[in-house]
């Protein structure tokens, strides 16, 4: 599922994010013992070698914290995925200081300069991850599917893997639309758009999410969206794809941990009707969700802007455990239109690391370890709390970029639309303007939701501590 990205490199908001992260609490540094303990050899004993398999990896061109490396080949009339997630269990020792301070950071925080990590690099960065020419273990997926691109076999066993190239998503684009792209990687734009089409007809909906970048021009500030290519897109079906088949094998198996998500309620759907009105995106009453999200085109600003807001439906998702065969009431998530586990991202994410294990033991047909049963209690409240700590992050960061976007600007007049009232403030509401696609406070009597008004900019500075970094007023 996405998270709103946003990369920065002006120095001045640099040093606004390093405080940003003081006031928040971040954790930065790692304790000496945990370091230590990162650097681990671990034993494996017992791993199948795979490492003839010409794996590859699509990130980011920096990225280094690299959790997953596939294969795609055609396998009768369908095809045949290998996938490789990097297997961070082998590193990390229950009950030892590195799985505890896991345990207290959860997931990997994302900010504009920079990101703060799960694991110490020397592990996300360097043991554990897939990098090229690199001797990894991983625990290696290998799904089959039929001519429609639906999964007819799956399963995941540990195995040491060397992944051959780091590509990267403009790269891969070009090679798939020159048809310069060999058949592993060419399957793979084969392979995403018969899985796209499945997400249709299942009624699942992925948000095509741009990556927002603040920019300096003319001694101010402006945002700009990156849109994402279709190779975004595809790359992220096979993450989606071995996530259901893991949530699969855990409902079979009786034990497991799901990412669910119930049905949005009117409330929040009707808040983001009201903000596609603000934005001037035509959203008529017979058209579904799911329809609407699809007809957009995130290289359009509003567009790229109403995207970003679609992120506010999946804050119902949460992590559901269950054992014993004892299932839950609940056990699909509403945007993926299925049974879906998070499991391809355990550098990065600490539940992933439990999900394989889970899977490992279902598909060998053992005990899952005892490890990963005394944690179940308490692994859906972490996530929790862990989600909402990058969701603070997240909003932080976006109301600090979106004051210094118009910090120079106090004193205009922007049209804009009342997208929220406080009900017990009825004084208080949220107004999303047309341009630039900011999202701020107005104080102000009688506003009334999905009203039209101009409104004046009161406040816009980025160093304001809590709410309020920028505030309007009617006009």
């Amino acid at each position: 599922m996405p998270r709103r990205r946003m990369r920065v490199t002006d120095v001045p908001l640099r040093a606004a994010f390093t405080a940003l992260r003081t006031e928040l609490d971040v954790p930065t540094d790692f304790p000496p013992e945990v370091t230590a303990e990162a650097g681990r050899v671990p034993d494996l004993k017992g791993y199948e070698d795979v490492t003839d398999l010409p794996l590859f990896t699509i990130d980011p061109p920096a990225s280094t914290d690299l959790d997953q490396a596939m294969h795609l080949s055609r396998h009768g009339t369908g095809y045949r995925l290998r996938y490789a997630i990097a297997d961070v269990a082998a590193f990390v020792v229950p009950g030892s200081a590195l799985d505890a301070e896991t345990h207290r950071r959860v997931m990997t925080l994302y900010f504009p300069d920079t990101r703060i990590p799960l694991h110490p690099p020397a592990l996300s960065e360097g043991a554990a991850s897939l990098l090229p020419d690199q001797v990894r273990p991983a625990a290696l997926w290998t799904i089959d599917l039929d001519a429609e691109g639906r999964t007819t076999a799956a399963e995941v066993r540990r195995a040491l893997v060397r992944s051959r190239a780091k590509l990267h998503y403009e790269g891969v684009q070009k090679a798939i639309d020159t048809g310069t792209a060999e058949e592993p990687l060419a399957l793979l734009a084969e392979v995403g758009r018969l899985r796209e089409a499945l997400e249709v007809e299942r009624g699942g909906i992925s948000l095509r999410v741009p990556e927002q970048e603040i920019v300096e021009r003319n001694g101010a500030y402006e945002l700009t969206y990156r849109a994402p290519l279709p190779a975004d897109g595809w790359n992220a079906q096979i993450s989606l794809l071995t996530g259901m088949a893991a949530a699969d094998l855990m409902l079979a198996y009786g034990t497991g941990v799901l990412r669910t998500l119930p049905a949005a309620p009117d409330g929040a759907v009707g808040r983001l009707r009201r903000t596609a009105t603000a934005l001037h995106i035509d959203w008529p009453h017979h058209v579904s969700y799911a329809a609407l999200i699809r007809s957009l085109d995130p290289g359009i600003p509003s567009h790229a802007a109403f995207l970003q807001e679609c992120t506010s439906l999946l804050r119902g998702a949460g992590y559901t455990v269950f054992r014993d065969g004892d299932l839950p009431s609940l056990t699909t998530h509403a945007a993926v239109a299925a049974p879906y586990a998070h499991c391809t991202a355990p550098l990065r994410r600490l539940v992933d690391r439990y999900a394989s294990e889970i899977c490992l033991a279902a598909v060998a047909g053992t005990a899952v370890p005892e490890w990963v049963l005394a944690a179940f209690e308490a692994l859906p409240r972490e996530m929790s709390e862990g989600g909402h700590r990058s969701a603070a992050v997240e909003r932080a960061c976006v109301d600090l970029v979106e004051a210094a976007v118009l910090q120079d600007r106090v004193g205009e007049v922007f049209d804009g639309c009342v997208v929220d009232v406080d009900e017990h403030r009825p004084t208080v509401g949220t107004v999303q303007l047309e341009a630039p696609a900011v999202i701020g406070r107005i104080d102000g009597e009688g506003l009334s939701l999905g009203e039209r008004l101009r409104v004046r900019l009161t406040r816009a500075d980025p160093g304001t501590g809590g709410e309020g970094k920028v505030r309007f007023e009617p006009a």
